[in-house]
């Protein structure tokens, strides 16, 4: 599959990249983009929330009235869950949401994410760039150039950029990545997906093991 690679200034350079049919033309797997995406999620949570129980309230055990003759349901203490300010019964307790995936699954989660994308005409290759000193007007005016500036996008470099990176810190739409750390929930978070020319080879690499 060949694209056309444009310029920063979202001019066409004449030159066409050719991209892997085993990474960005696939059939999609519902199924694993779903499982990757939940296991992303997932690992998001921090799992912290507690509830106090009967055991833990703080009150006292007395019995608070007693066991016969009041008309009323028997009551052993002021934490019973019924009333007012007693414990929880059977609430939230700090826990890991994480769960384990296999590599082979993930693989192919994030090349459904990256063939949707094609499909949808939402993935862009970029001729490398970079910037002298970071300078978030310098990277709103890419956005511009590639019709993004009102779009969530995602850039994909080949290797760290400090200065792109911290360009596009400020913007809430626009994020910067490397090729290594890809995700399937990255991909399909975005509107259009933009790929510089020096990160083509390490995604082909990552994903073709």
């Amino acid at each position: 599959m060949e694209v056309k690679v444009l310029d920063f200034n979202g001019k066409d350079t004449g030159r066409k990249v050719q991209l892997s049919d085993s990474v960005f033309a696939i059939e999609p797997n519902n199924h694993a983009v779903y499982l990757d995406v939940k296991q992303y999620l997932a690992n998001q949570r921090q799992g912290t929330h507690k509830s106090k129980e009967r055991a833990e309230v703080a009150g006292s055990t007395r019995k608070i009235k007693k066991q016969k003759g009041t008309g009323t349901a028997r009551a052993g203490s002021a934490k019973n869950p019924l009333f007012k300010g007693g414990g929880t019964v059977f609430g939230p307790r700090p826990r890991n949401y994480s769960f384990k995936l296999n590599k082979n699954l993930k693989r192919l989660a994030r090349k459904s994410a990256l063939s949707l994308k094609v499909k949808e005409s939402s993935l862009i290759v970029l001729e490398d760039f970079t910037f002298e000193t970071p300078n978030t007007k310098n990277f709103i005016n890419v956005l511009k150039a590639l019709g993004l500036d009102n779009k969530k996008s995602l850039f994909v470099l080949g290797d760290s950029n400090k200065n792109v990176y911290l360009s596009s810190r400020n913007l809430k739409a626009s994020s910067v990545v490397t090729s290594s750390e890809l995700s399937t929930y990255s991909i399909l978070n975005v509107n259009s997906l933009v790929v510089l020319e020096g990160a083509l080879s390490g995604i082909e690499d990552n994903l073709s093991k």
